[in-house]
């Protein structure tokens, strides 16, 4: 439960936070300044993350007629015959008045595990600094409101089938907790004796506790017990049944799609309805090398009913204008198809979808050129992406609004960089 099984195992992650927490207290200073805006908006995150690196090209920006075009068509969306992406995915076509693209995002990490540290905290990994994912900043903003934390007895910050990368520098108290198989209870969270017993073992925990805080450094201890405090909270809260998708109708069953991506989807609408901060779904197979446009025939389907069902059910429930959603992975592919019928790694130029929250839907921002291998206009960096969901979300990345926030090397550090430029055209 949440990454930890012991306390060795716990204190090798705290380490490296540790390292890093004294030039961080400015970030969390500044953090503390917009917590209260957010939760007044009660605005939440998913991102639906697609492992491997997903053929953009293929899906959002497509080159019919070209030599890098490939098998596939466009087909229109509910935006209109401006916006066009591929016909694999016609129940997300119709949700594009609550979705956008952004076409020319750029990025400089075309390894995975690179790719993914980048795309989930904004910044290229350094040995130097730990950087923390922006769920764990976001469960950090939510830990920030006392009358949301009286009732924490859910986890803020919740990956289903994902969890790759930590909270850096703000500690193992905000990291995700993972759950692997949506749709069944998540392990461990029922109590394997009556609460009675249950009340017994935590005075003996504490009891050892003491014993654990004096040989180990204050914050660290603290983050240990803050962490199993939080693994109990949700052993006995009668909360938990969020996690249970059996009592949902099977009509919305079969519409999200009884697969673990789909399953991930409507949990994820059950969680962020509950007042969870960050919610991330994972969706793998995206490393297609070799015959892409068969695999992406396979693959394509079960994104569609979930991300599209997710986007309508969240819609119609008045849940989409609080919730922001985010579709990306840890790069694009190459436009050119290669010997071997598929497409490699290719960060030069590629698409993420966003909608929701304060993000206006039906866009098609930037462009890339006639042959899909570089910017054509309007490029977007990963800072420039991460101020864009910032304001999406309703807080201001300014560096004024965020503090004066200093890395353990003495560097600012600005959650979405020192001069944070979002997309006008997509939240104004």
């Amino acid at each position: 439960m949440f990454g930890i099984t012991d306390r060795r195992h716990f204190m090798a992650h705290a380490a490296g936070a540790a390292a890093v927490t004294v030039p961080g207290l400015s970030f969390l200073t500044g953090l503390r300044a917009q917590a209260a805006e957010l939760k007044k908006k009660n605005k939440s995150l998913i991102i639906l993350w697609m492992g491997g690196g997903p053929a953009t090209i293929d899906l959002w920006d497509m080159k019919p007629g070209t030599a890098n075009g490939g098998e596939h068509k466009p087909i229109s969306t509910a935006a209109g015959s401006d916006v066009k992406i591929t016909e694999h995915l016609p129940m997300v076509a119709k949700q594009f008045k609550n979705l956008s693209i952004i076409r020319s995002l750029q990025t400089r990490e075309g390894d995975h595990q690179r790719g993914t540290f980048l795309m989930n905290t904004g910044r290229s990994p350094s040995p130097l600094t730990e950087f923390p994912s922006i769920g764990s900043v976001m469960s950090y903003y939510q830990a920030m409101d006392v009358e949301a934390m009286k009732n924490a007895d859910i986890p803020s910050f919740i990956s289903v089938g994902g969890g790759r990368v930590g909270p850096g520098f703000l500690g193992m108290k905000y990291a995700s907790f993972n759950v692997q198989n949506p749709g069944t209870p998540p392990e461990n969270v029922s109590a394997p004796v009556s609460m009675t017993q249950m009340d017994r073992r935590k005075v003996l925990f504490e009891s050892l506790e003491g014993g654990f805080k004096t040989n180990v450094p204050m914050d660290a201890a603290k983050a240990h017990k803050e962490v199993y405090d939080k693994a109990l909270n949700l052993v006995t809260s009668s909360r938990k049944e969020v996690f249970n998708l059996d009592k949902e109708p099977a009509a919305l069953r079969e519409e999200y799609g009884r697969t673990g991506f789909g399953n991930g989807c409507l949990l994820a609408r059950k969680l962020v309805e509950a007042g969870v901060a960050a919610v991330e779904v994972s969706l793998g197979g995206w490393d297609m090398h070799n015959g892409i446009f068969a695999a992406l025939q396979r693959r394509l389907p079960e994104l569609d009913k979930g991300m599209s069902a997710l986007t309508r059910d969240l819609a119609d429930r008045g849940k989409l204008k609080d919730t922001v959603i985010v579709w990306m992975g840890d790069f694009g592919r190459t436009p050119k198809i290669n010997q071997n019928g598929g497409r490699d790694h290719w960060p030069r130029c590629w698409s993420v979808v966003v909608g929701g929250g304060n993000i206006k839907g039906g866009v098609a921002y930037g462009a890339t050129d006639e042959n899909g291998t570089g910017v054509k206009d309007s490029p977007v960096d990963i800072l420039d992406l991460y101020a864009t969901i910032y304001k999406g979300l309703g807080i201001d990345p300014s560096p004024q609004q965020v503090a004066d926030v200093r890395d353990n090397l003495g560097r600012p550090y600005y959650i979405a960089g020192d001069k944070p430029k979002w997309i006008k055209e997509l939240v104004g």
